[in-house]
Order: structure tokens, then sequence, then C-alpha cells
């Protein structure tokens, strides 16, 4: 008995110790996510913003700052994975040295490769121009492809494989930034079910749970209030509408289709414009800016504005388009709602489709096979002896040109026009009022900029850094903007609430990024004068030569992995799972609606 009291006692210490550690421990990891919550990135700032402007406005921030750490780990992948062994290696540390394997049974014009480096006396205005196109001394540093021209590193008697780390990373940032926006995709696609209801269901919403309770400022309060007024005269507006289309006759539907075909032609035109225009200045501006490079006939100023031709028809491109798409929706009867979507979708392609047409120019000249320019190499290498180098360029010069013209409208347009509408009381500038800080422009900018990050990456490693600084500057720009000289929007889309119409634009900025860096990787013959695949045909390359090293069972693995005889079945059995959860979500819905039809 006293044996078994004691074991009770001993017992009874053990369970309270162990409770006195669990509460000690859940209450020091309480205690540690809240220190952790004030090292969170502009916490402070953010959370202001949202209390004087609304949820709307602080997604915006959010999502810039979403930007920012996202290109700060890409940077980081790229930097640990490519650069920073070859600077550990140049320099010696920790017994390295840098292993060569010079190109076999290629043209020795193939290999003939002389950046524009400064020599000699060099003006200020020189370095400037090399720093805003990416030539000159910049073209010779980590921050282009044409400085990898390595084969292997050797730390101590470990060989590192840098064409295989090289490729391998692209492939983990992308595979990265899919993951991360998938997942963020998701977690607002749960919220947008919700505003997406019956339209009960949506008023209920509007009207009980429609106040953001974050507002602290009057003004603010009085212009969420607008919003919902706004929102609920919209969602009338469509009902009547809806109404009008069910009544139309068939004369009328004759009209406003034979109209809606006529502006779309309109568009398809504009948009056609935009592309050949861009077209035709990139092919201009490669042939020019590479001959005034190597005869030095223009002046530097000249040769800067050539090289950047292309940038500013892209940037002209992406401020008229949406100018005139956002006059010819008016004219196609479409409701409120549809109608904001639409010219949202259009903005979008010319932005993407601009970048897509400006590599298609450049590889239209890379690939000029026309003649024997590029019979001996694969590619054009008399104008483009490191092609990826210029692509990288192009990329460089688009990120910084952007950079600049977001500054210079922040300088030079917002703030002059506060300072009319407040100290000049005359009747049009008076009407030409304050500008709105229109969310979805602000978005759409940022998003062309990130596709532009995600393509330049595998072409200049280092793009993700300056983009890094690019979006954290913008984010003191805007927000001095916003709060100094810009009022908030008195109609804003119903995505502004949420940032799931936003990460989907992204998703498909991604997604069009995989299309070049695919041809790129895989099709395009990759430079014979530069960079760490130099020794294969293109860089998809170094993968099955790497295997070809492995053991052979595990080589027959992997091949078999490849071969059709494993991807058929592979993509019969995704196909049976997918449409299980296609029917599985069918089955919920139908659910859902019967439950709907018990609560009436």
């Amino acid at each position: 008995r006293d044996s078994q009291q004691a074991d009770s006692e001993h017992l009874s210490r053990w369970k309270k110790w162990r409770r006195t550690s669990s509460k000690s421990l859940k209450k020091a990891l309480n205690e540690a996510k809240g220190l952790s919550s004030y090292l969170v990135l502009w916490r402070q700032d953010i959370h202001s913003i949202e209390g004087k402007f609304g949820t709307g406005i602080q997604s915006y921030f959010s999502f810039l700052r979403f930007l920012v750490l996202l290109n700060f780990i890409i940077f980081i992948l790229m930097f640990g994975f490519v650069t920073l062994p070859v600077i550990i290696s140049k320099y010696g540390i920790f017994n390295s040295t840098i292993a060569y394997i010079f190109p076999k049974n290629i043209d020795d014009n193939c290999t003939i490769y002389e950046p524009n480096g400064n020599k000699g006396l060099v003006y200020f205005y020189t370095y400037l121009k090399d720093l805003l196109s990416g030539t000159g001394f910049l073209e010779v540093t980590t921050l282009f492809y044409g400085y990898y021209t390595i084969d292997a590193v050797w730390i101590s008697i470990t060989r590192y494989n840098l064409p295989l780390a090289y490729l391998l990373t692209t492939f983990a940032y992308l595979a990265l930034s899919f993951l991360w926006l998938i997942k963020r995709s998701v977690e607002g696609f749960k919220q947008n079910l919700v505003h997406d209801a019956d339209p009960f269901q949506s008023y209920c919403n509007k009207v009980f749970a429609g106040w953001d309770f974050c507002i602290t400022d009057p003004h603010a309060a009085q212009l969420k209030h607008r919003s919902l007024q706004y929102e609920l005269q919209m969602d009338l507006q469509d009902e009547r509408l809806r109404q009008k289309i069910a009544e139309r006759t068939m004369n009328e539907k004759l009209r406003i289709y034979s109209l809606r075909i006529f502006i779309n032609i309109i568009v398809i035109a504009v948009l056609s414009g935009c592309f050949y225009s861009i077209y035709r200045v990139t092919v201009f501006s490669q042939e020019n800016s590479n001959v005034s490079i190597r005869n030095d006939t223009r002046t530097d100023l000249v040769n800067l504005l050539v090289q950047y031709l292309p940038s500013m028809v892209i940037t002209l491109a992406n401020f008229i388009a949406p100018l005139i798409f956002s006059f010819l929706i008016r004219l196609e009867d479409y409701t409120p709602t549809f109608e904001i979507k639409l010219t949202l979708m259009r903005c979008v392609f010319v932005r993407l489709a601009n970048i897509a047409v400006l590599l298609f120019s450049l590889w239209s000249q890379i690939s000029d096979c026309n003649t024997d320019k590029c019979k001996p190499c694969g590619y054009n290498y008399q104008l483009y002896p490191c092609w990826e180098s210029d692509v990288g360029q192009e990329m460089y010069k688009l990120m910084i040109f952007d950079f600049i013209v977001i500054l210079a409208v922040a300088l030079f347009v917002d703030f002059p026009r506060k300072l009319l509408v407040t100290h000049c009381t005359c009747k049009p500038v008076q009407w030409f009022g304050q500008k709105e800080f229109v969310i979805s422009d602000n978005v759409l900018e940022i998003i062309y900029g990130q596709t532009i990050c995600w393509i330049g990456t595998f072409f200049s490693p280092l793009l993700p850094a300056i983009a890094t600084v690019k979006y954290f500057i913008i984010f003191y720009v805007k927000k001095i903007v916003l709060i100094h000289t810009s009022k908030p929007v008195a109609r804003p889309i119903r995505a502004s609430s949420s940032n799931f119409f936003f990460l989907v634009v992204l998703l498909i900025g991604l997604l069009l990024a995989f299309i070049p860096l695919g041809v790129s990787i895989a099709r395009i013959p990759s430079s014979k004068a530069c960079g760490p695949f130099r020794n294969f045909n293109t860089s998809w390359e170094v993968v099955p030569d790497t295997i070809l090293q492995f053991p052979t069972g595990l080589q027959q693995v992997l091949f078999g992995m490849a071969s059709e005889a494993f991807a058929v079945p592979f993509f019969v059995i995704l196909c049976i799972i997918m449409f299980y959860f296609i029917a599985l979500a069918r089955a919920h819905k139908r659910v859902v609606e019967q439950l709907r039809e018990q609560l009436v």
C-alpha cells in the first residue's frame, strides 16, 4: 500500500511537472510569435494604411510586400547556388579552383566574345549610360549570364557542377513561385466563393457584414459608405440589365452583336499595331545599337536612345492601349461587373503580350538562318556572340525603364497635379480634380515588372536583387503618393477587397514566363563563347549528360520515367483523379443547392 501511494504521488508529480512544462512552452511560443510579428516587414505602415483607407488599398501594399519577399528568396537561391561558388573559386577561398573545359568540334568563330568593357580614361556619363543599358563595365560582371563561363568548381576535393546547378536553380525558383502563388490563390479562392454567392446572400453580406471595422479615419469611413452604396447600386443595375437582356428583340440582339464584333476588330487592330511596332523597333534597335557600339560613330546619348527604343515603345503601348479599351468598352453594352473584368483582362493581355512580342523579335534575330550567318554555330553569332547576355540586357533595360517611369509619374505628374488642385481655383483644374489611387492599375504595373523578373533571371542571375530594391522603393513612393497626392477610388472593383484576382493575373504572368524560358533552355542552341552551357548544344543537355554519370540501375529508372511507357499511364491516372475530384465538386455543389432550397 505504501509503495502504491508513493507511485501515485510520483505520477502526480510527473503529471504536474509535465503540465507546468507544457504551459510554460506554450507561453514561450506565444511570446515568441508575438515578438516575431514585430519583425514582419512594414507591419506598422500597412496597419496605418488599413486604418486610414480600408482593406482594399491595404491589399495592394500587402501584395507588394509579398513580391519583395518572393524576389528576395529568388535572389538568395541564385546567389547561393550560382554566383557565390564562382566568387569563392575565383578568389581561391576554401582551397577552391575553377575547371575549364574548352569546346570541342566547334568553329573558332563561335568562341569569339569580346564584351565592350570600358578601358582607359572613361567619362562619368559613359558609366551612367552603362548603368542604364547594362553594357560596358556591367556586361562583364556577375549581373549577366556571360560572366559565368565556368564548367565546374572544385572546393577542396568536391566537384561542383555549375551548369547543372544553374539549370536546377532556375527550375527551383520557378517551382517555388508557382507553388507559393497556388497556395495564396487557393486561400483567396475560398474567400471569393463567399462573395460569388446568390444575389440575396450577396446583399446580406454587404448590408450586415460589409463594414470594415479597421477604418478609423472619418473621411475613409465616408468613402466606405459610398463604396457600399455603389456596390448595391451596381447589383441593382446588373439585375436591371439582365432583365433588359432577356427582353431584347432579335433586331436589338443583331445590332449589339454586330457592334461588339466591330469593336473587337478595332481591339485586335490596336493590339496588332502595338505588336508590329514593338517588333520593328526591336529589330531596328538590335541592328543599330550593335553597329554603333562597334563603330562608335554616334554620340552616347543617341546610342542610349536607340537601345531604349523597345522599352519606350512598350511603355507607350501599355499607356495608350488601356485608354482606348476603356473608351470602347462603354459602347459594348455589358454589365458593369463584366465591363470591369473584360477591360482588366485586355490590359493584362497587352502588358504580357508586349513582353512576348519583344522576346519573339529577339529570337527571330538570334535564329536568323536565312543566309549562312548561323550555319557554324546554330545561331547568329556575328550579331549575338553571347545571345543570352543580350536578352538579359533587354530584360534589365525593361526593369530599369519601368522603375524610372513609376518615379517620374509620381514626381512630375502626381505632385504637380496635387499642387494645382490645391492652390488653383480654376474650373477646368477643379473638374480635373485630384488623382484617384486606382488599385487595379497599380497592381497590373507591378505584375508586369514581376513577369520581366521571372523571364530575365535565367539571363541575368542578379535581376531579382534589383527587383527587390525596386519594389522596396516603390512601396514608399506609392505610400507617399497615396497619403499626400491621391484619394482612394470611390468606385473600387469587387476584387480589390481580396488578392484573388491579382494572384490569378500574376499566375498567368508566371505561366507566360515558362514559355520563353522553356524555348531558350530546350530549343535555341546555347552560346559557344560564353556561359556555363557552352559545351552543350542546348542548356537542357546538361541533364541527360549528368544522368549518364549515375549507376546503370539509376539511369534505367530515370530514363524509364522519362519514356512514353511511363508518361502515358501516369497522365491517364492523373486524368482519372482529376475527373474524380470534378465529380466530387459537382456532387458537393448539388448538396449545397439542396440545403439552400431547404433553408428557403
